[in-house]
């Protein structure tokens, strides 16, 4: 199954959508605001990149507001603070079959569209 999470007010997010044209490719659309991820989700995620702190975006603002710059973060940690709130998962999170292309780097970006 095709499948992005994203974030429906994400500029980003939506230019990468229209780009790649995953709409009229029949993905399914996860909105992680309004649809939070579930562990087993976030399991699944993990499995296919290697770990939680692939997926933590420390972009975040929460990121700078609880200080977690400046601690020692474990992979426990990175898993908590992304099901606890999603902005600290990278994004978008997009799934093209047994692939998973994390965040919004032109890289990422130009591998997901060479997979579709």
């Amino acid at each position: 199954m095709n499948k992005i999470y994203y974030l429906s007010s994400c500029d980003t997010c939506k230019r990468i959508i229209s780009e790649l044209e995953l709409k009229e490719k029949g993905f399914v659309f996860q909105d992680i605001k309004t649809e939070k991820i579930t562990p087993a989700q976030l399991e699944e995620m993990k499995k296919l990149v290697g770990s939680y702190e692939a997926l933590f975006s420390r972009i975040a603002r929460k990121y700078k507001e609880l200080g977690l710059a400046s601690k020692q973060l474990t992979e426990t940690d990175y898993r908590n603070f992304i099901l606890e709130e999603y902005t600290f998962l990278k994004r978008p999170v997009i799934f093209i079959g047994k692939k998973v292309f994390v965040g919004n780097t032109k890289a990422a970006i130009a591998e997901a569209k060479s997979a579709l």
